[in-house]
């Protein structure tokens, strides 16, 4: 690869228009070359036929379509599947394609490593290492296509949803994650509707103020305690932007949408610490004042977290307080841990040998 090339995968409509203008072509075919690279999933120029030689020729020269190499691709016994893919740098990043019966939800990741450090994810232990381009968000959706299929003509969905909740605070890698989303919606790229591509965030209250004013991509807010106290131990960002801001900011941002939809809030079930009734009782005092759908997550262990997975009971207990405050709750069944592909349990490999062993990969896929 030559460093002076552009990589194609990670201009949103809008830059490839600008791209093809210092090219000194037409605008069209910018919808030309995304049409190719996301519905039919080219690798290279020569595949796009309505496209002259001359300029799939110039195009090689100045520019490339490049995915990330797949270093592990497993499935777990309930049919979830996991790829740890590379990143350019030496680091690695996980990723998970998750069937329901006609759902095939594909969570991605937006960051190699997270710099929260929330208490209960095996993601943020591993430290921070840099943004994901939006070349390297948006190719885990072709990656996870090309897997499961292929790109279908026929417009059958190889992934249905998109969940930005795999490694990383997207609201931390602004521009580079609304520029994925974009394109994950646009007609002439994935095609996904606004309800189907969900952006998750745990309260980075400034850019979820801004995220309103440019996309309109559905939201989940990790929360995972009803009280500050609580919760700046369990999401220490929670010190900087405390609940009550974010609960503001998140009922301004459904209220530019001008439709119907509400929040997914995600609260992970940890046993002793955040499951017991009264924990329950002060969530439904919070969530009344913010219309949403409740999701709980039961803890999925990981090495050295201190938590532990809450009993069946108190999980059922729990939930019967929510719907007994008529808060609409589900709890959200543990996927794919047998691969470590769990809520909670990704955690890929960062480029630093002070932080994670460089033979990470190995030792825990030899497990």
């Amino acid at each position: 690869m030559s460093e002076s090339k552009v990589n194609l995968l990670g201009l949103s409509p809008s830059k490839l228009e600008e791209f093809f203008d210092t090219l000194g072509e037409k605008k069209f075919r910018a919808v030309q070359v995304l049409k190719w690279m996301h519905q039919q999933g080219a690798s290279s120029f020569d595949e796009m036929t309505n496209i002259s030689k001359a300029l799939r020729a110039k195009l090689a020269e100045v520019a490339e379509i490049r995915e990330p190499e797949i270093l592990v691709d497993k499935t777990s016994k309930d049919g979830t599947r996991k790829w740890v893919i590379q990143m350019d740098g030496g680091s690695a990043i996980e990723m998970v394609l998750i069937p329901e019966g006609d759902r095939r939800t594909l969570c991605v990741s937006s960051q190699v490593g997270c710099s929260l450090d929330c208490s209960f994810c095996s993601t943020g232990k591993q430290g921070f290492n840099r943004n994901l381009s939006t070349a390297e968000i948006i190719a885990q959706l072709r990656v996870a296509i090309r897997c499961s299929g292929g790109f279908d003509p026929s417009g059958e969905r190889r992934v249905s949803n998109v969940v930005l909740m795999g490694m990383g605070e997207p609201l931390m890698n602004f521009d580079n994650v609304v520029d994925a989303v974009q394109m994950m919606m646009d007609d002439n790229a994935y095609g996904l509707s606004k309800r189907r591509v969900t952006l998750s965030t745990s309260g980075v209250v400034p850019a979820l103020e801004k995220l309103g004013d440019v996309t309109d991509v559905s939201l989940a807010v990790s929360l995972h305690a009803a009280n500050n106290e609580l919760r700046d131990v369990l999401v220490p960002i929670n010190k900087k932007y405390p609940i009550e801001m974010l609960v503001e900011s998140v009922n301004r941002y459904f209220s530019k949408l001008g439709d119907k939809r509400v929040p997914t809030v995600e609260y992970t079930l940890i046993a002793g610490v955040n499951d017991q009734p009264e924990h329950a009782r002060q969530l439904v005092k919070l969530l009344r004042k913010m219309p949403c759908k409740l999701n709980l997550i039961p803890f999925n262990p990981f090495p050295n977290s201190g938590y532990e997975r809450p009993s069946e009971a108190a999980i059922a207990k729990f939930k019967a307080e929510m719907l007994k405050g008529k808060i609409l709750t589900t709890v959200r069944r543990t996927r794919g841990d047998d691969v470590d592909a769990a809520c909670g349990q990704l955690v890929g490999q960062v480029a630093d040998r002070t932080r994670r062993s460089q033979k990470y990969i190995e030792l825990r896929e030899a497990k």
